[in-house]
């Protein structure tokens, strides 16, 4: 049976620990996390995941390059932020889905679902 790989960018150590933690309990295999864009890509490269879910401030780099990566290749992505709404990201990435940080896991398994769609 294949498990869906869900990339998982996220710098805040807990933050990162924790959801790595929620999705692998899920039954999804985890490629992550990864705090740097730098890394995310190298793993894109080498795993093609099923789903990313993305912090959109990794430091001070901005997350947006690594997501339009992603969406050309068809991988659906939500991002996971306290620092911007919904609506500010649908206009850049209206494919995308996003949740704000914090999010109890099973909104966050809801979500994955969903973005998977049947698999």
């Amino acid at each position: 049976m294949h498990r869906p790989k869900i990339l998982v960018v996220e710098d805040e150590c807990i933050l990162a620990c924790d959801l790595c933690h929620t999705v692998e309990e899920a039954g999804y295999c985890v490629v992550g996390p990864h705090r740097e864009i730098a890394s995310a890509m190298e793993a894109l490269e080498r795993t093609r995941p099923d789903l990313a879910i993305l912090d959109i401030y990794l430091g001070n780099q901005i997350v947006y390059p690594l997501a339009e990566r992603l969406v050309e290749n068809d991988i659906p992505v939500i991002f996971y932020s306290g620092r911007r709404t919904p609506s500010e990201l649908s206009e850049r990435f209206p494919q995308a889905r996003s949740l704000s940080k914090p999010c109890p896991p099973n909104r966050m398994l809801d979500c994955i679902s969903h973005a998977l769609g049947p698999h």
